[in-house]
């Protein structure tokens, strides 16, 4: 068959794709019946070299890695037969190696396109193809070509030769313009990059200059905290107390103190608001100013008597009552606080207390195990109007309290396993031979000991009362 049989007009060129990705199949697919053509497709060159024997297509395109059969080997079977060696032979494949330029030259290849490729640029290198068709009496030069160690024979027609190459150089031209564009966006790229750098730098200034600010603050703020705490014991005869408290943060949820309320009472408070942070410990130290034993009609302690006006000691289930009447949780952006507040009678050494939905008492009387005193009480906000019970225990001499928030038996070790109200039993009564404030601290270092590896991860607050004599 010679040149002048084969048909290059779009409207009724019949073409072959082969390829064995039903995806890019797919895409080529559409956008040569979009350009006109009548489309046929293979799925491997095998099945694509039965197609061209039933139904001789106008062109083929053709994938060069495919199981069975290569493109490679499609193309040189193609162009082998004399009937059918006249037929355009495109190949596509994502190799760019020069070796594969001369394979293609081997094979009788009359293009060559590169993956990824523009199928608007492919469908060019088609129409291109279909206006010079390939003579059947071309005379056919035979070339012995060395490249890469690797030698080839190459037999084809000066006109195919010009194609591949003329296509080749097409390619190259069509990847540096690509190369081109892509430089370009990255220099849109990297200019835009820029002033984002720029733009992040001087945020991350201002962020710097922020938390600056706020380490100041925060610095400031847990000094006040701290400034609250007491400072020293109350100077009353018969009576020792000791204290350790420490946050896990710079700024605590817990609050604690002690003080006389006159010359035969002293009060005592465990405070624990929830969850961390400033709003907490902002709302603990309120609590603390609150609890001072400044005689007044407005203090919640100690209220001068409306019929003697003299001081009189507000009992505790009252102080409790009106803290939380101050303080509904729904106003305080759903904070809460549990509460252990009591007042000691130096003379009676009776101690009257009220739990707001804190961690029990513990009393420990000489050469005893300790006692956990559990008092229930609603945390203080949860509920309006809550009315809130005394517990009173009668004290003697040598014996001791011990008031603590719940940082103390939710400890937790490296197994988040907790501290226990067991081991917190046994501690206390460990250190019952020793000096109040060796106790306390032993307490404390044993919570320590116990999260050393991931740390508190709660305050915690220990105060320890002990009655020495009448």
């Amino acid at each position: 068959m010679n040149a002048a049989d084969v048909q290059t007009n779009s409207e009724t060129a019949s073409l072959l794709v082969v390829e064995d990705s039903r995806v890019q199949a797919k895409i080529l697919t559409d956008k040569l019946i979009q350009a006109g053509y009548e489309v046929r497709t293979a799925e491997d060159g095998q099945v694509g070299l039965e197609m061209i024997h039933q139904r001789r297509p106008t062109l083929v395109i053709s994938d060069i890695e495919m199981p069975r059969m290569t493109g490679y080997e499609l193309c040189n079977a193609v162009k082998q037969d004399a009937e059918l060696r006249t037929i355009p032979f495109i190949l596509l494949s994502t190799l760019s190696d020069p070796q594969d330029i001369i394979k293609g030259l081997h094979c009788g290849a009359d293009n060559y396109v590169t993956k990824p490729y523009d199928p608007d640029f492919l469908i060019g290198r088609v129409a291109s193809l279909l206006e010079t068709p390939i003579d059947d009496n071309s005379e056919e030069h035979q070339l012995d070509v060395t490249l890469g160690g690797s030698r080839y024979t190459v037999k084809a027609g000066r006109q195919q030769v010009l194609n591949l190459l003329v296509s080749t150089f097409e390619n190259a031209v069509e990847k540096n313009q690509e190369l081109l564009r892509t430089n370009e966006e990255l220099t849109l790229a990297r200019d835009q990059l820029t002033r984002w750098n720029e733009e992040l730098e001087s945020l991350n200034e201002k962020l710097e200059s922020a938390n600056n600010r706020m380490s100041e603050d925060l610095d400031a703020a847990a000094r006040v905290q701290q400034s609250l705490l007491p400072t020293a014991e109350p100077d009353q005869t018969g009576l020792s107390l000791a204290w350790k408290y420490l946050p896990c943060d710079e700024l605590a949820g817990d609050f604690l103190n002690f003080f006389p309320l006159d010359e035969r009472h002293i009060a005592a408070f465990v405070v624990d608001v929830s969850g961390h942070g400033v709003a907490s410990s902002l709302l603990s130290v309120t609590i603390g100013r609150l609890l001072t034993p400044q005689v007044s009609a407005s203090s919640l302690l100690v209220q001068a008597d409306p019929q003697t006006n003299q001081p009189r000691i507000v009992p505790p289930a009252e102080v409790a009552s009106e803290l939380n009447r101050r303080f509904p949780m729904e106003e305080q952006n759903d904070l809460y606080f549990t509460m252990v507040y009591g007042v000691l009678d130096l003379d009676s050494l009776e101690f009257r207390f009220v739990s707001a939905g804190h961690e029990p008492v513990y009393h420990l009387r000489p050469g005893k195990t300790p006692h956990e005193v559990e008092h229930y009480g609603t945390p203080i906000g949860w509920l309006p109007d809550e009315e809130y019970d005394e517990c009173v225990l009668q004290l003697q001499s040598g014996d001791r309290l011990f008031l603590y928030s719940d940082g103390v038996p939710e400890a937790m070790d490296e197994h988040m396993k907790q501290f226990g109200k067991q081991q917190l039993s046994e501690i206390i009564e460990l250190g019952q031979t020793q000096p109040l404030g060796d106790s306390v601290s032993l307490l404390l270092d044993s919570v320590q000991r116990w999260c050393r590896t991931n740390g508190l991860r709660d305050d915690v607050s220990i105060l320890g009362l002990e009655v020495n004599g009448q």
